[in-house]
């Protein structure tokens, strides 16, 4: 199948081209006239949160929607401060609370309800109220605007980041071709992969879930294994090249061998990343099938488009190939040699010390960084500091306490709740008209992000024993972190059986998965400890914080997939030698030789381009690009070269033993070029 897919896109190499040319400038074009309909999907069925926003939903539907607060500050006094004019008649807004002012009357702050949760709530909608309310500003009176929706108005645009990924990539593949042309072909597979998936989910966000953080993630999952997987196909056309085949023959053999093995690879991280809808998260599931379709796309563009670019440039290359000296798999031979001759230090003291650095993981805490983390340019983080400043860190993270029925049992709700330690302060309660349910707002003595407020959410919850539920965003998030502990074992104890059941039909052998799934989940779980010490302790004075908790699924879904890639493509080039020669030394110190140096310049490209994500504004998205750049560089680095290879060098044989009678019942999927 792979030989006749190599054959069609190199004889209709125009057809192909065009092809995809049009399928990216169908798709875009249809993506910038519908335009985009991301959303965030918060709702946890079934969490007492979840719960807490349905009952007001249905029976206070006014007080179900979400909230910003006009923050005013002025060292000369706030007395006699009015409810802002302009702001109650925008569209969205229902009502506006007159000022709160704080004991030394220097900040002040109005309430703002909107008729929709904050993350429904239009960005152009949020930047009208923004506008309006700080055009009330003076010299001497300062004037912000905090909230989810403001934060989620201000977010940056991204490109910088990508585009210094990009830039680092091609470097690095003109170091490793030594020619501008060969090293802008994985690059230009990767943008029309990205291109047309960005297209592709755009216009699914229409149809579907797709939170607001999707896009970034995708350009840097879609640009890291678009590269990746092109590299890897077009390395291996360049060793055939090389060794004399001519470029029609190489281009089959390469699109036969690597191309097969892309197809597996890339496989096994669908199959992580499908493996997040079992987590039951709205936002989460959205996110994993808009990253399955980048890889899916990527995958397609290395095994249909770049064969035709090969066609259309294949002279070129041919001739430079012909004048390259091929001496560079002497030094991983010798590499190879030299762990075999001390395989158990090779293997002990690097898995002690990945061990080590995953010991700070048991201490994650999951939540989601608030705006005391943002860019203290934005009105968000300003108001949010004002905010703290004037009435204390927990009017940032308020407890919304929904109870149902009359008015004795809210008085006998408010007496406990304003008895609970932690608790400064609480309202009287407020009923709507008609309504039989009662809303109180509890305020925290602790910051929103502080351990001490998850820890009064379950305090209160227990106290109340159901006489009343705890909501709102604090208590939302809380919930979330939650259920995203107690459901992430069992998401990855499935991604990781089914990887390494691929694994076991692919190389039909019992020892490589094992070996396999020990060795990946270690490289994830050092990377997650390096992302704890960073982002939660403050190393390196990041502000300290919660670890984002849709990160750790994600990045242990994109890693676990793409050290998958790494593992199918050097076992598969080990167990082509081993299927020829039947020597376990000489299959593990070849395959070395012919992939390692290739393994090395994918994963410093990954690197580089997820690394690049440490200059987004967004905390998230520096969590992920950390964490999957800390993940790949463990992974190329201590896993492939030096863990893998020991312990390959120790199994020995037995590497690629199989149960005779497991042996017949499995089918045989080569990945050998026959």
């Amino acid at each position: 199948m792979f030989v006749r897919l190599a054959g069609w896109s190199d004889r209709h190499r125009w057809t192909a081209l065009l092809l995809w040319v049009l399928i990216l400038a169908g798709v875009t074009t249809g993506a910038r006239l519908a335009g985009s309909d991301f959303r965030n999907d918060f709702t946890l069925p079934g969490a007492e949160s979840q719960r807490a926003q349905d009952l007001l939903a249905e029976r206070a539907p006014n007080r179900a929607g979400g909230t910003l607060q006009i923050v005013y500050r002025d060292p000369a006094g706030l007395a006699g401060l009015g409810a802002p004019t302009g702001v109650s008649g925008l569209p969205h807004v229902t009502g506006v609370t007159e000022p709160t002012v704080s004991r030394d009357g220097a900040v002040a702050y109005v309430t703002v309800t909107l008729d929709v949760p904050a993350e429904s709530m239009p960005v152009e909608a949020t930047r009208r109220i923004i506008d309006t309310a700080r055009a009330a500003g003076s010299p001497g009176r300062t004037v912000e605007v905090g909230g989810e929706a403001a934060r989620a108005a201000e977010e940056a645009e991204g490109g910088a980041a990508e585009g210094a990924g990009l830039l680092a990539a091609l470097v690095i593949l003109v170091l490793l071709f030594g020619s501008l042309l060969a090293a802008s072909l994985p690059i230009i597979i990767a943008l029309f992969a990205v291109g047309t998936a960005i297209g592709l989910v755009t216009l699914a966000s229409h149809v579907a879930t797709v939170a607001d953080f999707t896009t970034p993630l995708l350009i840097l999952v879609g640009l890291g294994v678009g590269i990746d997987y092109a590299l890897l196909v077009f390395s291996r056309f360049r060793g055939e090249l090389a060794d004399g085949a001519d470029r029609v023959t190489a281009a089959r053999t390469a699109l036969d061998t690597a191309g097969r093995t892309v197809f597996f690879a890339g496989t096994t991280v669908i199959i992580a990343l499908l493996g997040l809808v079992l987590l039951g998260l709205g936002a989460l599931q959205g996110v994993a099938v808009a990253l399955a379709v980048t890889v899916l796309v990527t995958m397609l563009a290395a095994l249909v488009l770049l064969p035709a670019l090969l066609g259309l440039f294949g002279a070129r290359l041919e001739r430079a190939a012909a004048r390259r000296r091929r001496t560079e798999g002497q030094w991983w031979r010798r590499w190879s040699d030299a762990v075999a001759r001390r395989p158990w230090p090779a293997v002990v003291l690097p898995f002690l010390a990945l061990a080590a650095l995953t010991v700070p993981v048991l201490d994650m805490r999951l939540g989601f960084a608030d705006a005391g983390t943002d860019d203290p340019g934005k009105t968000s983080t300003r108001a949010y500091d004002l905010l703290a400043q004037g009435f204390g860190p927990g009017v940032n993270g308020p407890l919304v306490v929904v109870v149902p029925g009359a008015d004795p049992q809210a008085q006998s709700v408010r007496r406990t709740v304003a008895g609970t330690p932690g608790v400064a302060s609480v309202t009287a309660p407020m009923r709507a008209p008609g309504s039989d349910v009662a809303t109180l707002i509890a305020i925290p003595a602790s910051a929103p992000q502080d351990e001490a407020t998850s820890d009064l959410v379950a305090t209160l919850r227990e106290s109340l024993g159901g006489a009343a539920l705890i909501g709102g965003p604090t208590a939302a998030v809380v919930d979330v972190s939650a259920a995203l502990s107690e459901r992430l074992p069992v998401f990855v104890a499935v991604v990781v059986g089914l990887s390494a059941l691929l694994l076991l039909i692919l190389f039909r052998s019992l020892l490589i998965p094992l070996k396999a799934a020990v060795l990946n989940l270690l490289s994830v779980g050092a990377a997650m400890g390096i992302v704890v010490l960073v982002f939660q302790r403050g190393a390196f004075g990041v502000p300290p914080g919660p670890i984002e908790a849709y990160v750790p699924v994600m990045i242990f879904a994109i890693v676990f997939g793409l050290s998958m890639d790494y593992e199918v493509f050097l076992l598969a080039r080990m167990h082509e030698e081993w299927e020829r020669s039947r020597d376990a030394a000489t299959a593990v110190r070849e395959g070395l030789a012919t992939t390692a140096r290739v393994v090395t310049a994918a994963a410093a490209i990954m690197v580089v381009v997820f690394g690049a994500f440490l200059l987004s504004p967004d905390r998230m998205l520096q969590q992920f690009g950390l964490g999957l750049a800390t993940a790949v560089l463990i992974d190329a680095v201590v896993i492939r070269c030096l863990l893998l290879p020991a312990a390959m060098h120790l199994f020995g044989a037995r590497a690629w033993w199989l149960p005779a009678g497991l042996a017949r019942r499995l089918p045989r999927p080569a990945l050998e070029h026959v």
